[in-house]
């Protein structure tokens, strides 16, 4: 049996249905299916749940409240963790605060050493006459052995620091005391208080020792009893060592009652138990630490959290020591509690807040008990629901049918019959009838859209004649526009002149299709020549006829001229005289001599040039300036006189070198055309160009230019 090929089979007829009936038959297919399968699956969903609703209810109570209270305990613990982390961080701030402090004032009590004493504005009292406000003076001591008078120049100037005690104190709220020691045994204390023992040496004290020896900033190792009265302090103490007077320690006090107050008391709003231990697990301050009866010639044992029996608290210890962040779960005495710690960095040390378990477990189970009442009342309430909700579904199935197919057929109607207005619009414009319009009065997006299409057509039609004027213009003004830049070009040199001894080279590049920027070389009499540079203000085509003219101008008054500023007054003259409303020119003319190696300069409001020096690689600006040409008929120039040297570099521009801008609105700049030029002295006058042209073009970027770009390039070609 001979295999049939698939062109063989005969074609299928093929259904057309206009879009009305694909519409209404979408409509009521798509209704149809979504009622039967919303109806089927919601019947069964009721039946079902009646019978589920309780257990399930029940079930997913006793899910959320397990879950609620794992996750609540978890919460807690990571909040422990941030609080204790946050507080740790706050410390340590404050410590650094403390650390630069002592920093300003070692770097100030250096620069006292070094100059001759001053007076301070606060009094330093002497120890056996204190102020009677302590806050209203510094005091003096002399410890026992001391060698050094009140009267010394070290003494003065220790006492000259007695303000500078006290501003630091005053902007410290934290700070006990602030004292500055000597090796001499001065003691200077603010503020002063006057009770120090008789007997108080301070360069035997731990804080003086290790600063001295260390010359570094240094803490105590642990709280001692201060001798000044103030209880159980942390010292921070830095020496500063002078050629002249030794080792000057100051030192400044921190209560381990304002640490636990004011540093590591405020987590948890006071609930907590903080605890701060140093990198030996010495307990730095806690709420209950105090001296008692130890005096301050008496050694003070803090506690060490590793003395404890209990290997939970020496398990967290162990974790604070070694700079660890985490929390832990200990008994102690006799209650669960959570320690939650971090380390304070700058310090070495490690902040503890302890909380009980009960404090986080209570508000626990208070929530998850309000949960299991709410999901009891939740699956009474689903029962009750379940039998209404088959009634009302039962009714409102009927009813959407029934209107789903009436708004369908209504639909379908009310959208095609705009659709085949349009569609014939369509047809028309795309046959090329653009007079064609449609009319539409729905009162809806459909005649907003006729309308639209209306006007697009009105449009269309206008556009297109307006097309075919633009361009017919637009191709004549460019060829005109290429005429004029052609013209234009004419005007400049077309070559370098030839002068021996030097090498020359220019470039003119207009920002748009004509520029307002030239340059020219005239010779004149004796062998020299002159140079002119000029930017007229305005760019386009004004621009470019007034350069023109002002160019005839200048160039047929410097080749006859026998005097070069009475030549630059006559074109000024003619200039000012046929020059439109506003106009002007600033023009730059240099006369060289070949033989002297000299410039005759004449400015008139244009950027000054500069030299860049061979030898040196010095740049000089030239200084007259004078007044732009146009401006008023009589100018009179005053000649500036440039002597040349072999090697050297003389750079001529216009402001769009300097006035070039990059993508940030700045501009290119003196300093960098210096630059260019300084780095490419020792290259050909073309290459000193280039160079400078492609600086200015990588600075820039893709910024088009503003303004037309000239510069010219002299340079003095080395003797042989």
């Amino acid at each position: 049996m001979p295999a049939v090929s698939p062109m063989n089979l005969p074609a299928c007829p093929r259904i057309a249905l206009t879009v009305r009936v694909k519409i209404l038959v979408l409509f009521l297919a798509l209704s149809l299916a979504a009622l039967a399968i919303t109806g089927y699956f919601a019947f069964s969903a009721i039946t079902d749940v009646g019978s589920y609703a309780q257990g399930s209810s029940q079930a997913l109570g006793a899910g959320v409240v397990n879950d609620s209270s794992t996750a609540l305990l978890s919460l807690g613990e990571q909040y422990l963790v941030r609080v204790a982390s946050d507080q740790a961080n706050f410390t340590d701030v404050l410590f650094e605060d403390t650390d630069t402090e002592m920093n300003i004032l070692a770097a100030q009590t250096a620069q006292f050493q070094r100059n001759a004493p001053v007076i301070s504005s606060t009094p330093a009292y002497p120890e056996n006459d204190p102020p009677p406000n302590p806050l209203s003076g510094a005091v003096l001591y002399f410890a026992p052995g001391s060698t050094a008078t009140s009267d010394s120049q070290e003494a003065r100037t220790l006492t000259g620091l007695a303000g500078a005690l006290k501003a630091v104190y005053t902007s410290d709220d934290d700070m006990t005391s602030i004292y500055i020691a000597t090796d001499s045994g001065m003691f200077l204390i603010y503020p002063g208080k006057g009770t120090l023992p008789r007997d108080y040496d301070p360069r035997t004290r731990q804080w003086y020792v290790q600063a001295a020896a260390q010359e570094t900033q240094v803490w105590s190792d642990a709280p001692y009893v201060d001798a000044d009265n103030n209880g159980l302090i942390m010292t921070c103490s830095q020496a500063v060592l002078s050629p002249a007077y030794g080792h000057w320690v100051i030192g400044s006090d921190v209560s381990t009652k304002t640490i636990n107050e004011d540093f590591i008391g405020q987590a948890l709003g006071g609930e907590g138990y903080a605890v701060l231990l140093n990198q030996n697990g010495n307990v730095i301050s806690d709420p209950g630490m105090s001296a008692g009866n130890v005096r301050w010639n008496e050694p003070f044992g803090p506690e060490n959290a590793f003395s404890s029996k209990d290997p939970g608290l020496i398990a967290v210890a162990t974790n604070m020591t070694a700079g660890r962040t985490g929390i832990e779960t200990v008994r102690f005495n006799g209650t669960e509690t959570y320690v939650a710690y971090a380390p304070v960095s700058s310090m070495n040390w490690s902040l503890a807040i302890s909380l009980p378990v009960s404090e986080i477990n209570g508000p626990v189970e208070k929530f998850t008990g309000k949960i299991a009442d709410a999901t009891q009342d939740t699956g009474i309430h689903i029962t009750a629901q379940t039998d209404r909700l088959k009634t009302v579904f039962s009714v409102l199935f009927v009813a959407i049918l029934l209107f789903v197919l009436l708004v369908s057929v209504l639909l379908s109607r009310v959208i095609t019959r705009p659709v085949a207005t349009l569609k014939e619009g369509a047809m028309a414009l795309g046959d090329g009838n653009l007079d064609y319009r449609v009319e539409i009065r729905s009162g809806d997006e459909f005649e907003d859209l006729a309308r639209s299409f209306n006007t697009m057509a009105g449009a269309l039609r206008e556009n297109i004649e307006n097309l075919k004027r633009t361009t017919a213009e637009k191709e004549r003004y460019a060829k005109e526009l290429e005429i004029a830049r052609s013209i234009q070009t004419s005007f400049l040199p077309e070559k370098m002149p030839e002068i021996p001894g030097f090498d020359i080279s220019a470039v003119m590049i207009p920002a748009m299709e004509v520029g307002g920027d030239f340059y020219d070389f005239v010779p004149v009499r004796d062998g020299r020549w002159a140079f002119v540079i000029a930017d007229v203000s305005g760019k386009g085509v004004s621009a470019a006829l007034f350069m023109a003219m002002s160019r005839t101008l200048i160039r047929a008054g410097l080749e006859s001229a026998t005097d070069i500023s009475a030549a630059l007054s006559t074109a000024n003259l003619m200039i000012a005289r046929n020059s439109p409303s506003s106009m002007f020119v600033t023009v730059f003319s240099a006369v060289l001599d070949p033989v002297s190696l000299t410039l005759a300069c004449t400015n008139a409001g244009h950027n000054p040039p500069f030299v860049v020096r061979g030898d040196s690689g010095e740049a000089v600006f030239l200084q007259e300036h004078g007044i732009a040409m146009g401006i008023i008929p009589d100018m009179k120039g005053t000649p500036e006189y440039v002597q040349l040297k072999p090697g050297d570099l003389f750079i001529m521009y216009t402001d769009g070198v300097t006035e070039a801008f990059d993508a940030r609105y700045t501009a290119f700049g003196e300093d960098r055309l210096v630059q260019a030029a300084k780095k490419s002295r020792a290259l050909s006058a073309g290459e000193v160009r280039d160079r400078i042209i492609a600086e200015i073009r990588e600075f820039t970027g893709p910024v088009p230019q503003s303004d037309d770009i000239t510069l010219v390039v002299i340079r003095v070609l080395p003797r042989t």
